[in-house]
């Protein structure tokens, strides 16, 4: 089902990572920020909620020393098609995105980002670490450990008291198997012919079906 990937890093800010011109960027520099990092898409049916509520969490605490880090990807129903600064021009000019959006990423499968591998070993899903989809979240703290991970359905606003915990430097428990269950962690298995070529579970229902119907976590 997935299962998590050791790796040697121990922070999030170990890694490098490049914007979407392709200049590295050093991940220590947002070193005591508060962080959320997210695989997004363009064309997804969640991308409308996910990107308006990103924005308004940016602007209510990115002077609080919250950031976002957005990654896109295309594995997903390849629905982030676009070059690089397509998505980054999209995000910024729709959502009025001034938080981050950097070069276009793996996140599951051998060429998986680095940095993706990290945070699912850090915080595997309740069916398996791999992402499910477009929107999964990983809530990230000031020393670079990651505190939660959300699933494509649970919305930014709804783990609001999350972000300001963490600005706060309180604990935040980790969610039980009886809380993400109802959230959809849980993915059904599909067959070969279900299949992107790219080697990517293509889901054969509508981005609201599978989050009704418990696909996402």
């Amino acid at each position: 089902m997935g299962a998590a990937e050791s790796v040697p890093e121990t922070s999030l800010h170990e890694f490098t990572v490049k914007d979407c011109n392709g200049k590295e960027v050093c991940l220590e520099t947002y070193k005591g920020k508060v962080l959320l990092v997210v695989n997004v898409a363009s064309k997804c049916g969640f991308t409308e909620t996910n990107y308006t509520q990103l924005t308004e969490l940016y602007q209510k605490y990115r002077e609080k020393d919250f950031e976002i880090l957005a990654f896109p990807c295309n594995q997903f129903l390849r629905q982030e098609p676009g070059s690089d600064q397509q998505i980054k021009d999209f995000a910024c000019t729709r959502f009025k995105a001034e938080y981050p959006v950097f070069q276009k990423v793996r996140v599951n499968g051998p060429d998986a980002a680095p940095l993706y591998k990290f945070l699912k070993a850090s915080k595997p899903g309740l069916f398996g670490s791999r992402i499910k989809w477009n929107f999964t979240k990983f809530l990230v703290d000031k020393n670079g450990k990651v505190i939660n991970r959300y699933a494509t359905a649970t919305t930014p606003f709804s783990f609001e008291k999350d972000i300001q915990k963490a600005l706060e430097g309180e604990h935040i428990p980790a969610r039980s198997g009886s809380q993400k269950a109802p959230e959809g962690e849980n993915i059904p298995a599909r067959s070969d012919s279900q299949k992107a070529p790219e080697g990517e579970n293509i889901p054969a229902r509508s981005d609201s079906q599978k989050a009704l119907e418990g696909e996402q976590k």
